[in-house]
């Protein structure tokens, strides 16, 4: 079992920075492909950002690309978003999400998720 804790949400305005990170326990981080996905009010949960293993490899929704990045610390067992360029449409709640497949892009192939935090950008 892995427990995964996300934290760093907030109110930021528009053009605003913030630092998500997600700490995980129960398992080491480095077994996992690790995720944020986001869910807007009234929207489904979106895919954001994923980072394989050894974090050499990511991909992005287009939506944030240029604008987000996502890293990990193995050696913390934590994974971060870094999110910068702010809109008001990034507001959601925001979700990390472990799994054991490559393609960490859909819901169906996370393991765990942790519980998210959330996101609120004023225009």
């Amino acid at each position: 079992q892995v427990q995964l804790v996300e934290s760093g949400g907030g109110l930021v305005q528009a053009g605003g920075s913030l630092r998500l990170s997600c700490a995980a326990s129960g398992r080491t981080l480095s077994s996992y492909v690790m995720g944020w996905f986001r869910q807007a009010p009234g929207k489904e949960r979106e895919f954001v950002a994923t980072i394989n293993w050894s974090g050499s490899k990511t991909y992005y929704v287009d939506s944030v690309k240029g604008r987000f990045t996502v890293s990990r610390d193995n050696a913390k067992n934590t994974v971060y978003l870094q999110m910068n360029s702010l809109k008001p449409e990034d507001t959601a709640v925001y979700y990390c999400a472990a799994g054991q497949r490559n393609d960490l892009t859909v819901s169906e192939n996370v393991n765990y998720w942790g519980k998210g935090t959330l996101v609120t950008v004023s225009s």
